[in-house]
């Protein structure tokens, strides 16, 4: 991924990222209109980006070793991949165009300058970086796995990740939508 995010605005949005999560969640309370169609539409998608960050959390030994197995080996950003599946499921479910719109523009404005901070980051760590970034796309997945040592999912690394959060914080999403919608 080439760098088109300046520095100095990537390092300001890094920070952002949690407000804006809080933010982003008081306009999905507001805006959602779920009816029992949409959800049976857009909770599978969300399902799927959460199992994907919990493989990939159970994959990533942070600044200790270069994640390329499991998903690393599709994809070098399985987590955010992960995300932005969660954000489209919830945003099908909710049954607003505004919110999908919103959820986007956050991933796009926010999230891909991490993307690019990160892999400056892990550069500097690790000089397989680029060897592995030549392989493995940044994003979007590619069709065979390109992994240099398989590695197995270790529960303690998705433990370590935190990655239960995300699961919870899906769990409350899917539950308020629910209720919305039988209201």
């Amino acid at each position: 991924m080439k760098l088109f995010f300046p520095k100095p605005y990537a390092d300001f949005v890094a920070r952002l990222r949690v407000s804006c999560g809080f933010l982003m969640v008081a306009a999905f309370a507001w805006f959602s209109h779920p009816d029992a169609r949409a959800l049976v539409r857009g909770l599978p998608v969300s399902l799927i980006g959460l199992a994907l960050r919990a493989w990939a959390a159970g994959h990533l030994a942070k600044d200790r070793a270069l994640a390329s197995s499991g998903p690393y080996a599709y994809t070098r950003n399985p987590l955010y991949l992960g995300t932005l599946l969660v954000a489209a499921g919830l945003a099908i479910a909710s049954r607003s165009a505004g919110l999908g719109a919103l959820f986007s523009a956050v991933f796009v404005c926010i999230y891909l300058p991490a993307i690019q901070l990160e892999q400056q980051h892990l550069r500097s760590l690790f000089p397989e970086y680029a060897a592995y970034a030549a392989r493995v796309p940044a994003l979007l997945p590619r069709m065979t796995p390109a992994a240099d040592q398989p590695r197995a999912f270790e529960w303690p690394l998705y433990v370590k990740n935190r990655e239960y959060q995300a699961a919870a914080g899906f769990l409350a999403g899917a539950l308020f939508l629910l209720w919305k919608a039988l209201r």
